[in-house]
């Protein structure tokens, strides 16, 4: 497994805009408090065709994943079907669920809530302190409820049990004032390909006085940080270039202005 995770949010009311996704920004906060990083984000409907599919890749991937939404026992609540699907695994009553279930909601919990039990074979489940309906595990895949103050607890316990803190990447940012990005792009070549561990972005402005600049941004593991800064420093001190500091590990006087 690798620094980075992914995030699969599940809601055909989402993409029709009658309710708004509050996961992808918590989670992001989440993961970053760690030193984690996001490697993609998926907005799914509820399609099967489409969760089958991507949960497929999904599960592929190098790194792990959450995915938010379609736990429940409605027509319209297919991710634990779908998930099963991409892995041809078959659904199986887990007994864990089912007693937490049956401890939850006693008589009641039949003859629909107990159909949450039914999880991909070899799942673990994941505990929701909110109404005991589990989450589930399935090799790299994370699976969450749909609602936020639920799955936030349970993400929480889940960051802590199986992603130890790390040493977050460095990030760099300045902005080299009137300049071109195609006068750049030659020594960005050049530069990327000397630095091939490090992150690289170019974003050119149009100001509304008519000049141009652009904000360079830098990011990766310190030592490698530094020496990809002491490459840019060299060739912004040889063309004289203005330059403000934005973010990163350097001091503010740095700056030439």
């Amino acid at each position: 497994m690798t620094t980075r995770l992914g995030i699969i949010i599940v809601g055909s009311e989402i993409l029709l805009g009658k309710r708004e996704d509050k996961h992808f920004a918590r989670s992001r906060a989440q993961v970053h408090a760690r030193g984690y990083e996001l490697a993609w984000s998926l907005l799914l409907a509820d399609s099967w065709q489409d969760l089958v599919a991507q949960y497929r890749w999904a599960f592929a991937q190098d790194c792990a994943f959450f995915s938010f939404g379609g736990l429940g026992a409605t027509p319209d609540d297919l991710t634990r079907a779908a998930a099963a699907a991409a892995l041809d695994l078959p659904l199986q009553r887990h007994p864990s669920a089912e007693a937490r279930i049956r401890e939850r909601f006693g008589d009641e919990a039949e003859p629909i809530r107990i159909r949450m039990a039914d999880l991909p074979k070899g799942s673990d489940i994941i505990p929701n302190p909110i109404n005991q309906i589990p989450g589930f595990q399935l090799q790299n895949g994370y699976f969450f409820p749909g609602f936020p103050q639920m799955a936030e607890p349970m993400t929480a316990w889940v960051m802590e049990r199986d992603f130890p803190l790390c040493n977050p990447a460095v990030q760099l940012r300045l902005i080299l004032r009137d300049q071109r990005e195609s006068d750049w792009v030659v020594f960005m070549e050049q530069f990327c390909a000397a630095h091939r561990e490090i992150e690289f972005s170019s974003l050119p402005s149009f100001l509304a006085d008519g000049h141009t600049q652009i904000e360079i941004g830098l990011r990766g593991e310190e030592t490698e940080l530094e020496q990809a800064w002491t490459s840019l420093r060299q060739e912004l001190e040889r063309r004289k270039v203005r330059w403000e500091w934005m973010e990163g590990p350097l001091r503010t006087d740095e700056a030439m202005t």
